[in-house]
């Protein structure tokens, strides 16, 4: 009777120690259910609208009238100040495409059309703008518009490998994207407890949560980032505790290692 009691309790033990060990799994992959996601929510392509603070880059071409173009894509010197090699020369410096910053109230001013509003406007939005009121006011062919947002960037922080601000050069980042230009998340990071800290053009800030362990965020407001986001990985209860999950582990199969061992022994010496 002693004999079974101490098995039952050892085998009791050990179960504990496997749930616990799975419970902390299911909190690490990210979408897990996949089949479960209404792909149909997310077709929609992310096009990212202007807000103040961006920096644009504007660049005008007309290969039929190239001379009458090139007012408008004015040139800064990449080095004003002049300076020498030391020996009295001065150093060569190119010349590079004047930037915009958009003011608070959405506007920038842009040769020949004066202040313009690009506040709220899609980078196609904002080139088809131009383009029509370019042409044919200024040029005799329709010409070809390109925005580039300059400054399109994203703050990760909080449990990844390598937090920083990371810059998008294709205007648009999701949240996995940024993840993965962080290292990913630590395995102390909650999954499912995402902060994303935004500012609309008013300025008003928001915090927003998101669950990466559910398929679902793929449909989030929050899954593509704004530029100017910081995305904050929230740690665990084990990294608040100083206890890493591998250590946990090691120190799992520690113990069902002993537990067997001494319910193997007293077996032998109660049979």
């Amino acid at each position: 009777m002693k004999r079974n009691s101490i098995l039952t309790a050892s085998l009791a033990a050990l179960m504990v120690l496997v749930m616990a060990s799975c419970t902390s799994y299911k909190n690490v992959p990210y979408i897990q259910n996949s089949q479960e996601v209404d792909l149909a929510m997310a077709t929609s392509l992310y096009d990212a609208r202007i807000m103040p603070k961006d920096i644009l880059q504007i660049t005008v071409n007309c290969p039929e009238d190239e001379t009458a173009a090139m007012i408008f894509n004015l040139t800064i010197q990449a080095d004003p100040t002049g300076n020498t090699n030391g020996v009295g020369q001065r150093l060569s410096s190119q010349r590079s495409l004047q930037q915009y910053l958009v003011s608070n109230e959405g506007t920038i001013d842009f040769p020949m059309l004066g202040e313009i509003s690009v506040g709220g406007r899609t980078k196609t939005e904002l080139e088809a703008y131009i383009a029509s009121r370019i042409y044919p006011q200024f040029l005799n062919r329709k010409p070809i518009v390109t925005v580039t947002m300059a400054n399109y960037k994203v703050a990760v922080l909080g449990e990844v490998t390598r937090a920083g601000v990371y810059t998008a050069t294709n205007g648009k980042l999701n949240i996995f994207e940024a993840l993965a230009m962080a290292g990913d998340m630590t395995i102390y990071g909650k999954r499912d407890c995402v902060k994303i800290i935004r500012e609309d053009a008013q300025g008003r800030k928001t915090i927003n949560e998101v669950d990466l362990n559910d398929a679902n965020v793929i449909a989030s407001p929050f899954y593509q980032l704004q530029q100017n986001d910081v995305v904050y990985v929230t740690p665990n209860k084990t990294k608040a505790k100083n206890s890493g999950i591998g250590t946990e582990t090691s120190l799992w199969f520690t113990s069902v290692s002993i537990i067997i061992s001494v319910a193997s022994l007293l077996y032998n010496i109660l049979k």
